[in-house]
């Protein structure tokens, strides 16, 4: 999965719909992001991980192509738009 900054995700986002406007579909997820890279072990010791800002992860597939970004909770409707 390839992780992009906002303005080449949503570039790379516009082409996947155009290759996929006859046929074929574009999955889009979204989801909240707190910078971990590491599962949360279940047993020992928990860090006292704090993420300094909550941020949303979004992904999108054509089923053979991936492509995601990390949006700040205080840019998505700047993003939406």
């Amino acid at each position: 999965m390839v992780l992009l900054e906002s303005e080449q995700f949503l570039t790379e986002l516009t082409r996947l719909f155009q290759k996929c406007r006859l046929s074929g579909s574009v999955f889009i997820t979204l989801k909240k992001y707190d910078g971990r890279t590491k599962p949360i072990p279940r047993k020992g010791s928990v860090e006292g991980f704090e993420p300094s800002d909550n941020k949303c992860l979004l992904r999108a597939t054509d089923g053979k192509k991936k492509i995601s970004t990390v949006v700040s909770s205080k840019e998505v409707n700047k993003f939406q738009m």
